[in-house]
């Protein structure tokens, strides 16, 4: 989804900054525009031309609701390949507004039993280019979200490059979505 919705944080807020990756402190008072919403957190362009991605935990510094994305999964529910990959299309890369699924930039997902029927998630990914300075944000979002699922007891992502990342890894819907016919 993307917009252009004026705001002014409401108090000082740690983001990402994009592409670089880094932690930084935007000042109570700092306004700028939300450019999408997806996977519960905001990505945002301030005044300075800047772009940020806010949490969804830190949606009030924005006057927005926290929480972002429904994260309830009964726990009763059967850790498989098809309820991971559907929490997977939950994560996405702040500046594609695109899950990281369909961007192709999941290459193997792998799940072993535990003790106790806990389950073990392996998850291969890599990233759209080699250098992003998102990536460790993109892999920690996996992580959370992949643990998050009631059942789950340990989470490995790996990034890798081999083989690099194409645009013709990504779905038909994706690339429609992106004007990459």
């Amino acid at each position: 989804m993307h917009m252009m919705e004026p705001v002014t944080f409401e108090r000082d807020c740690e983001v990402i900054l994009i592409p670089d990756g880094y932690a930084i402190t935007v000042l109570n008072g700092t306004r700028g525009h939300i450019t999408q919403v997806l996977g519960g957190n905001w990505t945002v362009q301030l005044d300075t031309g800047r772009l940020v991605r806010v949490s969804s935990i830190d949606g009030d510094a924005l006057g927005k609701d926290v929480g972002g994305v429904d994260d309830a999964i009964d726990e009763d529910v059967t850790v498989d390949e098809e309820l991971v990959w559907g929490r997977l299309r939950q994560c996405f890369d702040p500046e594609i507004p695109v899950n990281i699924v369909d961007l192709g930039l999941v290459y193997r997902l792998a799940i072993e039993d535990l003790e106790e029927g806990k389950k073990s998630v392996m998850v291969e990914m890599t990233l759209t280019a080699p250098g992003c300075g998102m990536g460790q944000v993109l892999a920690d979002d996996v992580e959370a979200t992949v643990r998050a699922i009631p059942g789950v007891e340990q989470v490995q992502v790996d990034v890798v490059f081999d083989p690099p990342w194409s645009p013709d890894l990504m779905t038909e819907e994706a690339r429609l979505e992106l004007g990459m016919f």
